[in-house]
């Protein structure tokens, strides 16, 4: 059984990319269970000189311990001035600091969704990249890019009424599922 904690980029309720996520934790296929993780958005900005004088924030070492938890990361974002939004980087800051990172070996799937063209792919090529750095183990194809994600989505009920967008949000977390089993074996 794979323990997957799901991470949304956007803070706001009514985003497309929670609306994504919603839509993958209810994809999860057999073995598989996809949670929201905790908050963090109330985590300072990272500054060495808070860890230095008073230690991780206790939110910090929650989401920390939550992350350790996990069997893989779905990071559902948004993409905010052609990169990460800063509350995600910031967290991955954050969490890079401890002397065992707890990205570190964890399967992390991506996806993202936007009303224009290109989806969010600037940010997940960045995500990829800052990810690489605290050594996560990044799963690959099929990507989930969801283009033009307004008319994709219900706009009373936040489900996912694209069908073809759909289908691929599937195949990615079936696929995440068994790369998932092959990091862990």
């Amino acid at each position: 059984m794979a323990n997957v904690m799901a991470i949304c980029g956007s803070l706001r309720k009514g985003s497309l990319n929670r609306m994504l996520m919603n839509a993958s934790i209810a994809a999860a296929p057999a073995g598989m269970t996809i949670k929201e993780g905790p908050s963090y958005a109330d985590f300072p900005i990272y500054n060495f000189d808070i860890q230095n004088s008073s230690g991780f924030p206790a939110q910090v070492d929650a989401y920390a311990d939550a992350v350790r938890k996990a069997d893989g990361l779905l990071i559902v974002s948004p993409e905010y001035n052609w990169t990460i939004p800063a509350g995600l980087k910031n967290m991955i800051d954050w969490l890079s600091r401890y002397k065992e990172v707890p990205f570190k070996d964890k399967p992390v799937a991506i996806q993202s969704v936007a009303g224009g063209l290109l989806g969010g792919s600037r940010m997940q090529y960045h995500l990829r990249q800052c990810l690489m750095s605290v050594d996560c183990f990044l799963f690959g194809k099929p990507e989930v890019i969801v283009n033009m994600g307004v008319s994709k989505f219900d706009a009373a009920t936040g489900a996912l009424k694209d069908q073809a967008a759909a289908d691929l949000v599937k195949q990615q977390m079936e696929a995440f599922g068994k790369f998932i089993a092959r990091v862990k074996d």
